[in-house]
C-alpha cells in the first residue's frame, strides 16, 4: 500500500487534471453551439440552393452542363481529407483517416492516380509518418471555416474538373447527423449528381421529387444560362457544408472526450480517496499497537 504522502501527492494531481478536462469541456461546448449556429444558417442556403438545381434539371431535361457529366474514364482523383489541427478529440481523427485509407486503397485498385489534399495537422502527420505524399496542405481551418477560405479550393476543384486535368473530386470528414451521431464518410462531390446536391438531406430530396410535376419554369435568360452560375456556386456550398459539418464533429468529439476525462478522474480521486483512508486508518491502528506494546512492555 502506498504512503499518505505519495497518495495526497496523486490525488492532488488528479484534481488538477480533473479542472483542466472541464474547463476544455466547457469551451468545447462554446465552441459547438457557435459552429452549431454556423452550420445551421448555412443549410438554409444549402437546402434552397438544392431545390433549385433539382427543379431546373428535372425541368430543363436537355440541358446539360460539364460539372453534370461524367468522364469517360477516371485517371486523376482528388481525395481531399478533413481532419483536425489539435487532438484530445478521442476517435475523431481515427474514423476520418481509416476511411481516407480505404479510399486511397481502392483508388490504386482502378488504376487511379490519387491526388492527395489534406486540411489538419493530424492528418498531415499522420499521412507524413505513413510515408503517403500530399499535393496540398492546408492548417487554417479552425472551429470558425469561413466561405471566403474554401471557394478558393472550391474553385480550383471546378477549372480542373472542367479542364479534364480532374475526373473525379471525393471528401473524407466526418458528417455530422445529429448531436449524438457523426458519421465518418467518403462522399463524391464532384462531378455533380443532382440527386444527391442536397448534402445528404433526404427530406429535401423527396420535397423536390415531389414539386417535379407542378413546378414549371420560364428561363430568362436561358436555363444554360441559370446552370451555368447556379452549379458551381451550388458545388461551393456543399463543399463549404462539409467544412462546416468537419467543425461541428470535432467539437462534439473534443466535449464528448472531455466530459469521460473529468468522469474518469472523479472516479479516480474516489478511488484515491478509499485508499488514502485505508492507509491513513492502518497507520493509526499501527500506531496504537506500538503503544499498547510498549506500555506492556514497562508494566
Amino acid at each position: 500500500m502506498a504512503s499518505t504522502r505519495v497518495l495526497v501527492k496523486r490525488r492532488k494531481a488528479v484534481r488538477n487534471i480533473k479542472k483542466i478536462t472541464r474547463t476544455m469541456e466547457l469551451i468545447a461546448t462554446a465552441r459547438f453551439k457557435k459552429a452549431m449556429d454556423r452550420a445551421s444558417e448555412a443549410e438554409a442556403y444549402t437546402r434552397k440552393i438544392a431545390e433549385l438545381v433539382t427543379d431546373l434539371s428535372a425541368t430543363a431535361e436537355n440541358v446539360s452542363h460539364p460539372l453534370l457529366k461524367k468522364h469517360d474514364e477516371i485517371k486523376n482523383e482528388v481525395l481531399l481529407v478533413l481532419g483536425s489541427n489539435r487532438g484530445l478529440c478521442g476517435g475523431y481523427n481515427a474514423g476520418i483517416l481509416r476511411e481516407a485509407m480505404l479510399a486511397l486503397k481502392r483508388i490504386g485498385e482502378q488504376k487511379i492516380t490519387p491526388h492527395l489534399e489534406l486540411s489538419g495537422k493530424r492528418p498531415i502527420n499522420f499521412f507524413r509518418f505513413a510515408g503517403i505524399k500530399a499535393e496540398q496542405v492546408y492548417t487554417q481551418f479552425e472551429d470558425k471555416p469561413t466561405f471566403a477560405e474554401v471557394e478558393p479550393i472550391a474553385d480550383r476543384y471546378i477549372k480542373g474538373y472542367m479542364d479534364g486535368t480532374i475526373d473525379r473530386v471525393e471528401v473524407a470528414y466526418m458528417k455530422f447527423m445529429s448531436a449524438s451521431t457523426q458519421k465518418p464518410v467518403i462522399e463524391t462531390l464532384l462531378p455533380l449528381d443532382v440527386k444527391t446536391t442536397t448534402a445528404g438531406k433526404g427530406p429535401t430530396t423527396r420535397v423536390a421529387e415531389s414539386r417535379k410535376k407542378t413546378v414549371e419554369y420560364e428561363f430568362a435568360p436561358s436555363a444554360s444560362d441559370i446552370l451555368t452560375q447556379l452549379l458551381p456556386e451550388s458545388f461551393k456550398v456543399r463543399l463549404f457544408k462539409c467544412f462546416l459539418d468537419a467543425a461541428v464533429s470535432e467539437q462534439i468529439a473534443r466535449r464528448v472526450t472531455m466530459k469521460q476525462a473529468t468522469e474518469n478522474a472523479n472516479d479516480m480521486i474516489k478511488a484515491l480517496t478509499q485508499e488514502y483512508n485505508r492507509a491513513r486508518q492502518a497507520g493509526i491502528t499501527k500506531e496504537i499497537l506500538e503503544i499498547v506494546s510498549g506500555a506492556d512492555a514497562l508494566s
